[in-house]
């Protein structure tokens, strides 16, 4: 196990680590600060959010520039060289990624992996192990196995999607997604990354909670990992309209009020996609995943997500095919040779 992943657990771990022992979240013990807080534990997703930064960066710089040429010249070349510098003060880095330290070279070589698989991913293109090589350097050739290993963790729990073997001859391997979700995870056409990983942690709150979740418990769990209503995210957007608009009317999440609540509250359950596309043993494997542990460690919901399996297999087996000859009362038996003989004498007779 990577021991930075074990120095310092992520959110969700916490949340859900606190949640199945019925610990409570308001009790000083169980506060984080923001620092603990912060969901980059996967600092090589940095290297995304970082280019990101320095095209805002340049964006700006060339307005401030534009800006200037346009003025009446009354302002000293100092002043407009300080609102530039102003304009990209540390203030401005988004919370996601404030107060990180220095990357280590596997780090950045994870980042630029990661950054090649996801824009694999929009393309809907495959991929070698040559291709991920050229990309981690000769410098790190040697560490290939454990940087793909972090870079795999990282989608598969950020993003929800998965690396995929698909030609272990020539090493070719494709992204798929974990759900179904529009445009190729990404929910609304256009730029962006998949929210699938997003949904997923979502759908394992409500399942923890119990599998109902109010507002209240949602969104602290997304305050947590540093996303926050009405600002937008690096990855996942302006997270109010992606859940409370595109993942209810795609039905991935059922919104209503909580019946007699007085005040009146709502809550999140799951909705009728969702359902369908994924289970509950899938998501506790996904939870287990991040929390790197055992599904059964979520011991009650371990025991329920079994029962739904196994009722899923008796619904699948007592679902008669159509096509099913033996099993079909419709269906006509197909005669052999010595049968047509005789009927064809029958007949015959008859004439």
């Amino acid at each position: 196990m990577d021991p930075e992943y074990e120095s310092d657990p992520p959110v969700h771990e916490r949340y859900y680590h606190n949640q199945d022992e019925s610990e409570d979240l308001t009790s000083p013990q169980a506060t984080t600060s923001e620092e603990e807080a912060d969901p980059s534990y996967f600092p090589h997703l940095e290297t995304i959010s970082k280019r990101k930064r320095r095209t805002r960066s340049r964006k700006r710089s060339r307005r401030a520039r534009s800006t200037t040429r346009r003025s009446s010249g009354t302002r000293s070349h100092k002043e407009t060289k300080c609102q530039v510098e102003k304009k990209q003060s540390p203030s401005e880095v988004p919370r996601s990624t404030a107060g990180q330290g220095r990357k280590t070279p596997l780090d950045k070589a994870t980042g630029l992996l990661i950054e090649f698989l996801m824009s694999k991913y929009k393309k809907k293109k495959t991929f070698t192990k040559a291709d991920m090589l050229r990309v981690v350097g000769k410098k790190c050739r040697n560490h290939f196995l454990e940087i793909l290993a972090r870079a795999s963790f990282s989608i598969e729990v950020v993003f929800g999607v998965d690396v995929k073997e698909i030609d272990s001859a020539h090493n070719t391997y494709v992204l798929v997604s974990k759900m179904d979700l529009p445009n190729n995870g990404r929910v609304t056409p256009g730029q962006g990354f998949p929210k699938t990983g997003l949904l997923m942690n979502i759908l394992g709150v409500i399942l923890i909670e119990g599998n109902r979740a109010s507002e209240e418990k949602i969104w602290d769990f997304l305050n947590r990992m540093k996303i926050y209503a009405g600002e937008r995210h690096f990855i996942y957007g302006e997270p109010r309209k992606l859940i409370m608009q595109d993942l209810v009317k795609y039905q991935y999440l059922e919104y209503r009020q909580v019946p007699h609540s007085n005040p009146v509250r709502s809550e999140f359950l799951w909705g009728p996609r969702a359902i369908a596309e994924t289970s509950k043993m899938r998501i506790l494997e996904f939870l287990a995943k991040i929390n790197h542990t055992d599904p059964r460690a979520f011991q009650h919901h371990y025991l329920e997500a079994l029962k739904e399996e196994k009722l899923r297999e008796q619904a699948a087996t007592n679902t008669t095919p159509v096509n099913d000859p033996e099993s079909s009362l419709t269906t006509s038996p197909i005669p052999n040779e010595f049968e047509m003989e005789i009927s064809l004498d029958e007949t015959e007779d008859i004439e």
